[in-house]
């Protein structure tokens, strides 16, 4: 598809894990910290000259905290796709094992969890719906770490748990698309 310049239309997505948060049990409403919210401001400060024009979010508060400086008083769209997977409905004892077994086996869950398949499918399912709808645009997305990566991984197998593990709070990758299909990744800032 060409845009009115005769260019090929690709539209950018930038995912943004959220930045360093207060632990609280309360996934939806945990805000950034002190740290997290200067984290924030600084991401807004480097992502400023790549032109954003839409701003989505995962619903929870750090995720929306984080982008929302690029939102350029615009409202934020919330898209329960980018949520945070759900581990499990209770705490688990050990995460570092718990998030390993998920990653060795993409169809096993928790209980009341979901697995790495489940959640990389509701993901997935939300990008394609960005990618439908803004077309030829440029979007931040405000998500979280083991979605984000499972999105990813979606498109090209090399972003794993390896990868997941290394990521940064914050941490931006832009993802360059022509219609649904993956062209360039590169880490943004």
């Amino acid at each position: 598809m060409k845009n009115r310049k005769g260019n090929d239309m690709k539209t950018y997505l930038y995912l943004v894990r959220h930045a360093h948060s207060v632990y609280t049990p309360d996934e939806l409403n945990r805000p950034l910290s002190e740290r997290g919210m200067q984290d924030a401001h600084k991401l807004t400060n480097k992502l400023k000259n790549e032109q954003i024009e839409v701003v989505c979010s995962s619903p929870y508060k750090r995720a929306v905290q984080t982008v929302e400086g690029l939102a350029n008083n615009h409202d934020i769209l919330l898209v329960e796709g980018f949520k945070e997977r759900l581990l499990s409905s209770h705490p688990v004892d050990d995460f570092d094992a718990a998030i390993t077994k998920v990653w060795e086996n993409p169809s096993f869950s928790f209980k009341g969890g979901e697995s790495n398949l489940f959640a990389q499918e509701r993901g997935v399912k939300a990008i394609l719906a960005l990618l439908e709808k803004y077309k030829g645009k440029r979007v931040a997305i405000g998500t979280h770490g083991n979605i984000m990566t499972l999105i990813m991984n979606h498109f090209d197998k090399r972003y794993d748990y390896c990868f997941w593990k290394e990521l940064e709070m914050p941490d931006v990758y832009k993802l360059t698309f022509e219609q649904d299909k993956l062209l360039n990744v590169e880490k943004a800032v």
